[in-house]
């Protein structure tokens, strides 16, 4: 009786040591899995640069005004917050947006008459700051900006004049400026009459602005065919400047989050951005895998490689083609794409801290500025770190870093699968790993213990796209947790084993 009293307690003994250190590996895994997170995002190229712009401009974004450029790198602050859920990223953006919006919803520098459609932008920050927070005031100020719209002059088929200043003119930016605004609030406040509208500016700019040799598009289009840079006859501007095309591709995509599903004009927006995209990648430098200033004139004398624009491409196709609207073939063309905005245009400062150079200050139409290749090359100017690039190249980083993460659950994660023959866990001896492969490439899978030491290597060799099965025999190693881990080069997956005798 006394020895099976003592075989009992030796019994249930074991049973508790291996549970305790079951609960402590769980722990031990936790933790690292957090850590390893915090590590991986704090070395993501989006992370860096909104830390990196923080850093140069604590509390409020710039100077805090109302206007486009403020909104565009808020929209990027936006998705990052959503991605990652650091709340500090929300805090930035409403921080940023109190600076100008009053209690009563005023805007501060804003003024309605003046029918400026650029300054519609900043007001998908309103949107969400509404939706999260239920207060007022944001709702006000985008009722304000939504009586803009309803007033705003327009061209005599509908489509919105850029500025009051600027008549019978539509441009590409101000697509971007005023339609996914426009589309978003229509959804949130229940308009759906008005969604006919929203894709109607789409429609007119591509049928106005279109080259039908090329398929890009130019800078502007002037109904009245008065202005001094418009073509007698078409009434189009004389160049592709690079963020033109930008904007209005990131207003396509854009546009698409809030346009109905069943939506007739959606088949619209869809073949256009599929059209301009076919475009603007036969004009993408074969070489950098950038843009060009002026985007169909690359190594032309005075043209330079441009970042803003680099950056705005390469997110509306990189989410383009992660929604379903652009064929997966690109992809390689916008991986090449986003790589070369990293060459090109990324360094380093001693703090850790990053720049985006070689962004284009500012261009437009009228007067001087004639939309000439002349104009866009020799009479703008470049600078590092300005918002209508940054914006864009976190976005564009959001999206490769999802397509990169998507290839490697497709490649690794849901092609690694481990079956234990004692379901579930622990196994006793022998249990069975399987794994599958999409294509050719190199594979070590190797079994350590519970300290990292290398226990057994199963696979090192080069393999072919297939499903494969391994048995692991345990028979001459001890009780205890083990780990499982499958390198193919471009990613890596570990499994937790436990084996109890």
């Amino acid at each position: 009786m006394k020895s099976n009293f003592y075989k009992i307690n030796s019994v249930s003994l074991k049973y508790c040591f291996f549970v305790m250190a079951l609960l402590i590996t769980q722990f031990i895994n936790l933790y690292a899995d957090e850590t390893n997170k915090e590590n991986n995002e704090s070395r993501l190229w989006s992370v860096r640069m909104a830390e990196s712009i923080m850093s140069r401009n604590p509390n409020v974004y710039y100077n805090g005004n109302w206007d486009y450029v403020t909104g565009t790198v808020l929209k990027a602050f936006e998705e990052l917050w959503r991605k990652t859920g650091d709340q500090r990223y929300f805090n930035y953006i409403k921080t940023t947006v109190d600076r100008v919006v009053k209690s009563d919803g005023t805007i501060s520098g804003y003024r309605l008459s003046d029918y400026n459609i650029d300054e519609i932008n900043e007001g998908r920050m309103l949107l969400l700051l509404y939706k999260e927070t239920g207060d007022e005031k944001y709702k006000k100020a985008a009722e304000l900006l939504r009586k803009q719209l309803s007033g705003h002059p327009r061209t005599n088929e509908g489509g919105f004049w850029h500025k009051q200043r600027y008549p019978w003119q539509m441009w590409l930016d101000g697509l971007y400026m005023g339609q996914p605004f426009y589309a978003e609030y229509c959804k949130l406040f229940n308009e759906p009459e008005n969604f006919n509208d929203v894709v109607n500016q789409f429609v007119f700019m591509e049928i106005h602005s279109r080259d039908t040799e090329t398929g890009l598009l130019y800078h502007g289009w002037d109904e009245s065919k008065q202005q001094t840079w418009a073509d007698s006859v078409t009434g189009c501007s004389q160049s592709f400047w690079g963020r033109a095309i930008g904007w209005y591709a990131m207003a396509l995509v854009d546009v698409l989050d809030y346009l109905p599903l069943d939506h007739s004009g959606r088949d619209s927006v869809i073949a256009i951005l599929q059209r301009l995209s076919d475009a603007v990648i036969k004009v993408q430098d074969d070489s950098t895998g950038v843009w060009w200033q002026v985007v169909d004139q690359g190594g032309r004398e005075g043209n330079y490689l441009e970042s803003s624009v680099s950056c705005m491409l390469t997110y509306a196709i990189a989410k383009g083609i992660r929604l379903g609207y652009i064929d997966k073939t690109y992809r390689p063309l916008v991986e090449k794409a986003y790589q070369g905005i990293l060459n090109e245009f990324i360094t380093e400062n001693t703090d850790g801290t990053i720049n985006l150079d070689q962004t284009c200050i500012t261009a437009g139409l009228g007067g001087e500025r004639d939309g000439t290749y002349e104009y866009y090359v020799n009479k703008t100017y470049i600078r590092s770190n300005d918002g209508k690039g940054l914006g864009p190249f976190i976005t564009a980083s959001l999206e490769m870093e999802m397509m990169q993460t998507s290839i490697n659950k497709r490649q690794i994660s849901t092609g690694f699968k481990l079956e234990l023959h004692n379901y579930p866990n622990p196994f006793n001896s022998i249990t069975k790993i399987t794994y599958s492969l999409p294509n050719k490439m190199k594979v070590m899978l190797t079994v350590y213990n519970l300290v990292g030491q290398e226990v057994k290597r199963l696979v090192d060799e080069e393999q072919s796209a297939e499903l494969y099965s391994i048995n692991f025999d345990a028979a001459h190693f001890n009780s205890g947790i083990y780990f499982c881990r499958l390198n193919t080069g471009s990613g890596i997956v570990t499994k937790k084993m436990i084996c109890l005798k």
